[in-house]
């Protein structure tokens, strides 16, 4: 017997995967054609997508005309009117960026980045304006974001998931790819479904295929036949851990220090769940290889960058929660990079879309990637 035929293979089930997943499904132009979405975990969603803040950013902190600022001010829109409408929990609490002396002049290069990204509802706050809206956050001023939110990621995931295969899309979990032959107008693909227990090998072609395996994208990538070793990225491996805080939530906004010139991230900050309990981070730590100890000697650390902008804070106050880790284009030291979406004009591979470096915030532009992503794909179909 013939292998079985797919039109499009996604593979990787973290968000991204799934809003593509969803999109496809609808799109008039796949109608009564096939979509299969695979993973290699015994779920979706268990890397990069489970493991960070849940924030909806709003998009002032990326260059205009990056991938990152246009797709994040769509995205936004997109999940705000996806929360909605299929009732994820999600809050539109708004962001406070919190300056300290000597720091406004950055608050003021914010807001017109922000601005220039398309995000029109800034303002600046003075010390008297940020008192009256947090009273336990010290600062000399600070840019409020009322657009930022919070969104519940797993039941986001969840909509997608449910969505996507209502609309046909097969959904094949503990699935590893273990090799990609592009050949004219297809892929022939050979997989192992299970684990070392109990396992089977499972053959099947693609007309596309998309690579957004997050953390794995360049070792998916190096598994296709005649790929151009010089045309995949090194990915580093960027591990953030998380605290909570373990007294009653003083906040209402999200809060933020000002960014660091030069800095990895976007500094330890304070994000609430959709509960409302309180935690603080990411830090930012590069590793060889992927492991989530959260490290409970870092707590005085923490402290010490929270009380930039929470002067109550005591190491005392946080307890070691989780960590997750960031598939960055840009090592130590280096300026950081943009999404990448590598087509056929960059690898000469026909059909096949790779998703890489795809960090936050990529879970606010899940849905507009979604969209950009899928209208490439039209041109194969």
């Amino acid at each position: 017997m013939a292998p079985d035929h797919f039109d499009v293979t996604i593979v990787g089930a973290g968000v991204v995967g799934l809003a593509l997943a969803q999109r496809l499904s609808r799109a008039k132009f796949l109608a009564n054609r096939s979509v299969l979405l695979l993973d290699q975990e015994r779920s979706f969603g268990q890397h990069i997508s489970s493991r960070n803040s849940e924030v909806i950013h709003a998009g002032l902190y990326y260059p205009g005309d990056s991938l990152k600022a246009s797709l994040c001010v769509r995205g936004k829109e997109l999940l705000y009117e996806h929360c909605q409408q299929y009732n994820v929990p999600h809050r539109r609490l708004g962001k406070l960026i919190v300056a300290g002396p000597g720091e406004t002049g950055e608050l003021e290069r914010l807001e017109k980045q922000g601005v220039a990204n398309g995000v029109s509802d800034l303002t600046i706050l003075d010390r008297r304006q940020l008192a009256a809206r947090e009273s336990a956050i010290s600062g000399a001023a600070a840019l409020l974001s009322p657009s930022s939110g919070i969104v519940d990621a797993h039941e986001y995931m969840v909509s997608l998931l449910h969505q996507a295969e209502v609309q046909g899309v097969l959904f094949a979990p503990r699935t590893r790819v273990l090799t990609v032959e592009p050949e004219p107008g297809r892929f022939k693909m050979l997989t192992c479904i299970g684990d070392a227990a109990d396992q089977e090998f499972y053959r099947f072609s693609c007309s596309v295929l998309i690579n957004c395996t997050g953390l794995d994208a360049t070792h998916l990538a190096r598994s296709i036949a005649g790929m151009d070793e010089a045309l995949i990225p090194q990915l580093h491996l960027c591990k953030g851990d998380y605290f909570s805080y373990r007294g009653a939530n003083p906040f209402s906004h999200l809060i933020y220090p000002v960014p660091e010139a030069n800095a990895v991230g976007l500094g330890i900050h304070a994000t609430l769940d959709m509960s409302g309990r309180l935690r603080f981070g990411p830090d930012t730590q590069f590793l060889d290889q992927v492991e989530y100890q959260v490290d409970p000697g870092k707590a005085e650390v923490f402290s010490d960058a929270i009380r930039r902008y929470f002067p109550a804070i005591k190491a005392s106050d946080l307890s070691p929660d989780y960590s997750g880790i960031r598939p960055k284009l840009a090592g130590p030291g280096q300026p950081p990079a943009d999404f990448l979406i590598q087509q056929a004009a960059e690898h000469r591979i026909p059909g096949l879309f790779q998703l890489v470096g795809i960090e936050s915030p990529g879970l606010t532009a899940s849905l507009a990637i979604a969209e950009l992503v899928r209208d490439l794909v039209r041109d194969y179909l």
